[in-house]
C-alpha cells in the first residue's frame, strides 16, 4: 500500500511510515452501563440533552486511553429517527450539546493533538440497506447531518454503511463541506468481503476512492469479517482502517430495536481486540479503533500494544 504522510504530528517531529490514527471506541453500551437506564431506540440521542456530562466524560476517558480522533455521540440523531420518534426538533440541540461534549472533553484532556469527526450514519437503521431512503431523500438527509456537523468537527466519518448507494449518498454530502472525509462500511459475517446488503466491497471501494474520499474503512464487523475483507481494502491507493464491533451476531437487531436484543462477546477483552487491530496495522491499515461492546479499556491496551510495537499513535494523515 501507497505510504501517505501525516501531519499534525508533534512539534519537532516529521512524519513516520509507522504512524496510526487511533479512534475510540462504541459510545452507545458504555453509556448505557454507565447510565444505570434502559436503552431505547434514541437512548444516545436523549442523553445529550439529559445527561451531556456522561457523554463528555467517557469522550474524555477515551482520550486518557490513547484515542486521538473522537466521534460525535450523534449516531441516532438523524432526521428519519428523530422524526420517527417525534422529537424531530431537537435535532440542532442534540448536534449542539454533542459538540460541546467532545470539545470540552478535549479542553479537560490538557491534550493538544485531538480531533474530532462528525457522525454521517444509516439514516433508518443500522445493518438494513433494505429499509433505507431512496438516493433524493438520503442524499438532502446527509446534507442536513453535514451542516449541522460541519463547524463542530475536523474530519467526517461516514459509518457503518451497508450498501453502495448509502455509502454514495453520505460521501457525496460530506465531501460538499470541504473537509476530510472518511467513509466506513460495515460487511457481511461470511468472510467474502460483501457488504451487508450482498454487494462486492471492492466496487464500494472503487467508487468511493472515484469520489476522491481520503480514507475507507470497516466497522461494526466482527474482527474476522475484517479480516477477510483486508485484501479488498488495501488494494485501493488510500488510507485503510477498521474498527470492529464485540457482538457475537447482529441477526436478532430488526428496525427500532436497541442494543440490548444483541450480545457481547465473551472472547474479545482489550488484549485479544488489541491483537485484533495490531495484526490490521501490520498488514497495513492506518486507522483503526473500535465500535459497539469496545469501551476505553480495550483502546488503552491498543494503544499500549501499538506503542510497544514502535508505532506513534496520531490524529490525522496527509489530508
Amino acid at each position: 500500500m501507497e505510504q501517505v504522510a501525516v501531519t499534525g504530528a508533534p512539534a519537532g517531529e516529521g512524519a513516520r511510515a509507522g504512524d496510526v490514527v487511533l479512534l475510540d471506541g462504541g459510545m452507545g453500551q458504555e453509556l448505557v452501563r454507565r447510565s444505570g437506564r434502559e436503552p431505547t431506540p434514541l437512548w444516545s440521542s436523549q442523553v445529550m440533552l439529559d445527561q451531556p456530562e456522561l457523554v463528555r466524560d467517557l469522550h474524555l476517558d477515551f482520550i486518557r486511553a490513547g484515542s486521538r480522533v473522537i466521534t460525535l455521540n450523534t449516531y441516532t440523531a438523524t432526521p428519519q429517527r428523530l422524526t420517527l420518534a417525534g422529537v424531530g426538533e431537537t435535532i440542532g440541540a442534540v448536534h449542539a450539546a454533542a459538540g460541546k461534549a467532545a470539545r470540552d472533553a478535549i479542553a479537560l484532556s490538557g491534550e493538544t493533538d485531538i480531533r474530532v469527526a462528525g457522525c454521517l450514519p444509516p439514516l433508518v437503521a443500522t445493518y438494513r440497506p433494505d429499509v433505507a431512503p431512496d438516493q433524493e431523500e438520503s442524499l438532502a438527509s446527509y446534507r442536513t447531518l453535514v451542516a449541522l456537523q460541519a463547524p463542530l468537527v475536523d474530519v467526517l466519518l461516514c459509518e457503518a454503511l451497508s450498501s453502495h448507494d448509502e455509502a454514495q449518498a453520505a460521501a457525496t454530502a460530506a465531501l460538499e463541506s470541504g473537509l476530510p472525509v472518511w467513509v466506513s462500511l460495515t460487511v457481511k459475517d461470511d468472510l467474502n468481503a460483501t457488504l451487508r446488503s450482498g454487494e462486492p466491497l471492492a466496487d464500494t471501494v472503487a467508487m468511493l476512492e472515484a469520489l476522491g474520499v481520503d480514507a475507507i474503512l470497516i466497522n461494526c464487523s466482527a474482527p474476522e469479517a475484517i479480516q477477510g475483507s483486508l485484501d479488498t481494502l488495501l488494494g485501493s491507493s488510500l488510507p485503510a482502517g477498521a474498527y470492529a464491533n464485540g457482538f457475537t451476531s447482529i441477526a436478532a437487531l430488526k428496525p427500532g430495536g436497541t442494543v440490548k436484543d444483541l450480545k457481547a462477546r465473551e472472547d474479545l477483552g482489550p488484549e485479544q481486540y488489541a491483537a485484533h487491530a495490531l495484526g490490521w496495522v501490520q498488514r497495513g491499515l492506518r486507522i483503526v479503533g473500535g465500535c459497539c461492546e469496545v469501551g476505553p479499556a480495550h483502546i488503552a491496551c491498543l494503544s499500549e500494544q501499538l506503542k510497544a510495537a514502535g508505532h506513534r499513535c496520531v490524529s490525522r494523515l496527509g489530508e
